[in-house]
């Protein structure tokens, strides 16, 4: 898997859904993805919690369980790698590895702090993980944090992006970013040192034909595909408990889809 997930990276561009349990893993596969991403809030939401909640054990069994549940590459967002050092960081990797993952990825984010860290420490943080994943075989991809915590710093992203491809990352990732021209501008960078970028696909990004053309390598969703899952279930609940109907199994997938995922009758 790990080899099949970084060739896909060598070729056109591919979209890459977030699942945040086994069932939608399954149900991912059998539509057609051709590679699959975990989602940090997503998983934790389906154990009752909010995001970057949950523990380094849990992710491990949490990434063992989804990548023995489909047959195609599984990446692992491992938030800031579960650890206060660069050896804890790198002992996450390696654990994702052994429970099947074929990539994951790094932020920059600590929670603990509410800030961005420094892009000297992220850098080590990358570089530890690189190294782990290289061991491996794991596709590493980095993400700089800044514009989905409100840093609108492009030149900063780049700078940090561009550091850590140097850590050693091999996938660049900037969530959060929109304007055809800031992520057109992220892409030459990363360009220019060998690297495929990573796109979040979110309300006002450019299309994905767009994302193609501007040279974006690989598109996520994070957990919005789990948002919109919860939002259903939200939806039909209230119908059911507000108002006594059950007009909600209109809209249920259809018998077939259910069928090729996981094998009802």
């Amino acid at each position: 898997m790990t080899t099949r997930f970084a060739e896909l990276h060598r070729s056109a561009m591919f979209l890459m859904p977030n699942a945040w349990d086994a069932g939608s893993a399954k149900l991912l596969e059998s539509l057609g993805a051709v590679a699959i991403a975990t989602t940090s809030s997503g998983f934790a939401a389906s154990l009752g919690r909010p995001d970057m909640s949950v523990t380094r054990d849990e992710v491990v069994a949490h990434t063992a369980a989804l990548a023995d549940a489909v047959d195609i590459p599984l990446s692992v967002d491992a938030e800031r790698g579960y650890g206060a050092t660069p050896d804890d960081v790198a002992t996450t990797v390696a654990l994702l590895a052994d429970a099947g993952a074929a990539g994951c990825s790094i932020e920059d984010w600590d929670p603990a702090v509410d800030r961005i860290d420094p892009i000297d420490v992220a850098t080590a943080r990358v570089a530890a993980a690189a190294e782990a994943a290289s061991a491996a075989g794991l596709v590493l991809t980095a993400r700089a944090e800044n514009h989905i915590h409100g840093v609108e710093d492009l030149d900063d992203t780049i700078e940090r992006l561009t550091s850590y491809r140097r850590a050693g990352a091999h996938v660049l990732y900037a969530p959060g970013l929109v304007d055809a021209d800031d992520i057109a501008r992220v892409v030459d960078a990363m360009h220019q040192l060998g690297a495929p970028v990573n796109v979040l696909a979110v309300p006002g990004t450019p299309p994905i034909s767009r994302l193609a053309d501007l040279g974006v390598r690989r598109v996520s969703v994070g957990g919005m595909l789990a948002w919109v899952a919860y939002g259903a279930l939200a939806s039909a609940a209230s119908e059911l408990l507000d108002e006594g109907t059950t007009g909600f199994t209109d809209r249920m997938l259809r018998a077939r889809t259910r069928d090729a995922a996981f094998g009802t009758r």
